[in-house]
């Protein structure tokens, strides 16, 4: 075991190594000069040389890298180039949005996903199976950024329900926090949905056949108690692999919707930053969103090793 969270972890250093690398060279490589934007009217050789040499941005690129990655790694993000605001202070305030939404779609999606599968289980190939199949294999192939104007177009605009844009933290009020968040949360959730339905009805399908199942039922015990003390729990590694993943892409797909709901997540930022060619803000959001992804994806497969051993030799 210990061996086996050694090489992982190592594997988790080589991968955050190259990404930064990544996420360094894929901003400083891009067209564009970033004292454009900080000068602005004031924009002359001089001054935009000038400029350069105070942001050290006139240094070779590996210098430029060796000194960032030290920053980074005593805790120092970097600042704007332009509102001077620092990155670490800027994700204090983006990264609650993202994981509010995040926790909120995956509530939704469990809360929809296992119902639907424990009743298509437990008369597969029936009208309601093949009509819940039928309609998460069309949530499947729904992507968010459709999903997300379509639901502002029904709850926001036709019925009025909910707003449209903007977000209300929980200091305003849970209510208003709901309010603000649920549609962008079910938008991240239809993806989620159909993967744990399908996944989890496969599952309670072939569970359903073992011999202690057939013994639960001999015992005179109810379909539902089979159902929730016996069947569920067996059924759900592979839900629980299919929750790690989902869970790590939730990370990208809550970009496009903080942008599509005007959320100011770090999604939302990100996106700012790129445009207004604010490098040290798009290194250290993208850094730590990629390092999130692997991080989680990595707790994941460790909590699947725990679960089931058989992981460790895969």
């Amino acid at each position: 075991m210990l061996r086996y969270v050694f090489t992982r972890l190592v594997q988790l250093v080589i991968i955050t190594f190259l990404i930064s690398v990544f996420a360094f060279l894929m901003v400083h490589l891009l067209p564009g000069d970033p004292t454009l934007a900080i000068l602005g009217p004031n924009d002359t050789p001089a001054a935009r040389a000038e400029l350069l040499k105070q942001l050290g941005l006139n240094k070779p690129l590996l210098s430029q890298y060796v000194t960032w990655i030290k920053n980074v790694l005593h805790g120092n993000l970097g600042a704007s180039f332009l509102t001077k605001q620092t990155v670490t202070n800027a994700l204090s305030v983006a990264l609650p949005i993202d994981l509010e939404l995040i926790v909120v779609s995956q509530v939704v999606a469990i809360l929809v996903a296992v119902p639907l599968a424990l009743v298509a289980a437990l008369r597969p190939n029936r009208l309601f199976d093949r009509v819940a199949t039928t309609s998460t294999f069309g949530m499947l192939s729904l992507p968010t950024f459709v999903a997300g104007p379509l639901l502002v177009l029904v709850f926001a605009v036709e019925l009025h329900w909910v707003p449209a844009t903007g977000f209300n933290r929980l200091s305003q009020g849970l209510g208003p926090n709901l309010q603000s968040v649920i549609l962008p949360s079910i938008a991240l959730a239809i993806g989620s949905i159909a993967v744990y339905y399908r996944l989890l009805r496969a599952d309670l399908i072939a569970t359903l056949q073992e011999d202690f199942v057939t013994m639960a039922r001999a015992k005179g015990l109810s379909t539902r108690y089979i159902m929730l003390r016996h069947v569920l729990r067996p059924s759900s590694f592979s839900l629980l692999a299919g929750a790690g993943i989902s869970i790590g892409t939730l990370f990208t797909g809550a970009f496009v919707v903080e942008v599509l709901f005007q959320l100011p997540g770090i999604g939302f930022q990100l996106v700012q930053a790129i445009y207004s060619r604010d490098y040290l803000v798009v290194q250290g959001m993208a850094l730590v969103a990629a390092v999130a992804f692997v991080v989680i994806n990595f707790g994941v497969d460790f909590l699947l090793t725990l679960l089931d051993p058989r992981v460790r030799r895969a």
